[in-house]
């Protein structure tokens, strides 16, 4: 996509954007990313508006904004990037007609391009039990303590988000006291502030139970009551989460380069696989929409197709 010149904003346009910022982040529950990818995205519009000598925020047309949608499709912008500013437009506005700053909202009738719904990538169950054991093997191998105490914690990352399908973010944000020992289960802060509960299979406890036995030999005092701590001692960074995922997957020649995110798909998919319902699996993810969940009825769908083509004698 074509890099555009910045436009310095007005200060009232600039205190409107931290308006906006602080009503997504304390009264939707955004995460920090969807706020910067929101205000970044209207930021984008209003240097637009103001570069091409349009109206100021507070009297923008739907032309204006179709206009500016339409500019970054022929700039390079994929699908997906334009249907999530265009959700951050509509946001804003709905918004600040609802807090009076405008009497009426422009963006109603904006609709955004529909966003192709690929087949995950997504690990073979035969693969991820080798990941999960060859992480084990090399806890077990290890002689120095810290390291010991690096490996069981890696081992303990994986099984945990193929266990329970869980976010690298919700992952990190785990605390001691989200465990409920006694019945398996973990209590996770996900999307929009929304609390749900995931059952935590056996080897998944174990490996747990394991790296916190050896916990204080990383942990920092900053670390607080985080379940997970980095190398340095403090909460493990979810960047720090991806690459321990794709150094155990680069271990295994066949299985594919996936992150964090590659295993929440992997234990979708193995779900419905097993003949688990819909309706089970999205309240696992914590997906707000069925439609979400029902990519992984395409990825079983799919699988199964090339399983009959290449067995079928007759496909």
């Amino acid at each position: 996509m074509k890099s555009v010149e910045p436009v310095e904003l007005d200060p009232a346009v600039e205190a409107l954007l931290d308006d906006f910022a602080q009503h997504l982040t304390k009264e939707r529950g955004c995460s920090a990313h969807t706020v910067r990818a929101y205000t970044g995205d209207l930021t984008q519009l209003f240097g637009h508006l103001a570069r091409t000598d349009g109206p100021p925020p507070g009297q923008a047309t739907l032309r204006d904004l179709r206009t500016w949608l339409a500019n970054q499709h022929a700039t390079g912008a994929d699908r997906s990037t334009l249907q999530r500013r265009a959700a951050a437009v509509r946001t804003f506005f709905a918004w600040a007609e609802h807090t009076g700053r405008i009497t009426t909202d422009p963006a109603r009738g904006l609709r955004s391009p529909k966003v192709d719904r690929r087949l995950p990538p997504t690990l073979e169950i035969d693969h991820a039990r080798r990941v999960l054991d060859d992480l084990a093997a090399a806890a077990a191998a290890a002689e120095d303590p810290a390291e010991r105490a690096a490996a069981l914690r890696d081992s303990a990352i994986l099984e945990v988000l193929y266990s329970t399908g869980i976010r690298v973010s919700e992952l990190c944000g785990l605390d001691l006291s989200d465990q409920d020992t006694e019945r398996e289960l973990l209590r996770v802060l996900g999307k929009g502030g929304k609390q749900r509960v995931v059952p935590l299979g056996g080897p998944a406890r174990r490996s747990l139970d394991a790296w916190l036995g050896v916990r204080e030999l990383l942990a920092a005092p900053g670390a607080g009551s985080a379940i997970f701590v980095g190398d340095r001692g403090g909460r493990i960074d979810p960047r720090v989460v991806r690459r321990i995922v794709h150094r155990a997957l680069a271990r295994i020649p066949e299985a594919p380069d996936l992150g964090p995110h590659g295993l929440r798909h992997a234990m979708a998919t193995h779900l419905l696989e097993g003949g688990a319902d819909l309706r089970s699996v999205q309240e696992l993810l914590g997906h707000s929409s069925l439609a979400t969940t029902q990519l992984y009825t395409h990825v079983t769908t799919e699988r199964l197709r090339k399983a009959y083509q290449q067995a079928h004698p007759r496909a």
